[in-house]
Parts: structure tokens; C-alpha cells; sequence
């Protein structure tokens, strides 16, 4: 297969999941109280919806990344990408969840707070999956050197760890396992995919990844 449809397909669902998130950021409207009220009542909603936003779109772009660099998309690859979708779909779900218990630290909040963490966790096993697959072979058009690839493995593979420490630290505080998903995002607005080249006769058709 063309890796570039591949690359169309995420896309397209990144772009839904992305937009779901926006469907749940409502106010009761006119009679239920004044509007500013509402809106900071919702504030929950809005935070969530910044956290996944920028989750979906970190994701997003080092997706890409990953995928310009790839010489040839074979069977595994496609179901590894099905199982990235598979939670980033579910990301606006478990957001709109969250949400409706931030920041409350019931055994409900706590609970929402692990799906949300849970979530997180699955699309980051997903996109290690991927990386994971383009260690091995000639399968990208620069592949990273064999000493570093523990390293890149680290960088990135290394996010599941954090999200599973969110869902330990979210059976005690939702409130701290929140910050902690957000440190996270944070930590991935900053680094770069190890495996982000251009293929041979492309250099200067796209800017690099920042």
C-alpha cells in the first residue's frame, strides 16, 4: 500500500477525534443562570478539552513524522496504525468523562481520572508500536543508528510509564494525576520524533517537524 494513503486515512480520523472533542464544550443556555456562571461553571470541560486537544495534535504531528520517513507500508504496520486510531478515537469519550467529575476527588473522579490516563496509555503503546516497527529492516529512509536506538526507545516508549505512574497516582488524587498527564503533553510539545527524515529528492518540499 501507499504509505500516503495510510497517511489520508489517520488523518482524517485524527481530524473527527479532534473535532468530537469540541461537541461536549456546551452551556445550558438562556434561564439556567447568567452566561459568564455557565461558562465558568463548564471550566472542567475546558480544561480537558485544551489536555486532549493538544494530545491528539502532539500525536498528530509526530505521526506524521513517523510516516514520511517510511519506505514501504506493509500488513503489521496497518494493524499497528489501526491500534493508535483505535484509542485516539476514544480520546474524546474519556475527556468528556473526565470532565463531568473534574476536579471532585470521589471515588467517581478518581475512576474518571484512570480512563482518562488509560486512554492516553493505549495510544502511546499504539505510536510505540509504530516506532517500535521502524527500528527493524530497511524500513525508513534514514533509519536511527543501533546505539540509539534504546534511546529513541526511551524518548518515546518511555511516555507509557508516565501514564501508567498517572494511573496508579489517580487511584489516590485525580487532581495530580491530571497535572501529571499535563507535564506529559508538555514534555512531548518539546521533542522531536527520532525518525523524522526526508525521503532521497524531498528535502525542500516540506518544513521539518518542530
Amino acid at each position: 500500500m501507499d504509505r500516503s494513503r495510510l497517511e489520508a486515512f489517520s488523518d482524517g480520523v485524527f481530524a473527527v477525534a479532534i473535532t468530537l472533542l469540541a461537541l461536549d464544550l456546551t452551556v445550558e443556555g438562556p434561564g439556567h443562570g447568567p452566561l459568564l456562571d455557565q461558562l465558568y461553571d463548564k471550566w472542567p470541560a475546558f480544561l480537558a478539552y485544551l489536555i486532549s486537544f493538544f494530545m491528539i495534535g502532539i500525536v498528530w504531528v509526530n505521526h506524521h513524522a513517523l510516516v514520511r520517513s517510511i519506505i514501504k507500508v506493509d500488513r503489521r504496520l496497518l494493524f499497528l496504525n489501526l491500534v493508535l486510531l483505535l484509542f485516539v478515537v476514544l480520546i474524546p469519550f474519556a475527556t468528556a468523562t473526565e470532565a463531568e467529575y473534574f476536579p471532585h476527588d470521589s471515588g467517581d473522579a478518581r475512576l474518571a481520572m484512570a480512563l482518562y490516563a488509560g486512554v492516553f496509555l493505549g495510544m502511546s503503546i499504539g505510536f510505540a508500536s509504530m516506532l517500535e516497527w521502524t527500528l527493524h529492516g530497511q524500513r525508513v529512509y534514514q533509519p536511527v543508528p543501533p546505539e540509539r536506538r534504546w534511546a529513541a526507545r526511551a524518548r518515546f516508549a518511555g511516555g507509557s510509564l508516565a501514564y501508567v505512574i498517572a494511573i496508579a497516582v489517580a487511584a489516590f488524587s485525580a487532581v495530580a494525576s491530571f497535572v501529571l498527564i499535563a507535564l506529559i503533553a508538555l514534555y512531548y510539545i518539546l521533542e522531536n520524533t527520532p525518525a523524522a527524515a526526508d525521503p532521497p529528492g524531498r528535502g525542500g518540499d516540506e518544513d521539518p517537524v518542530a
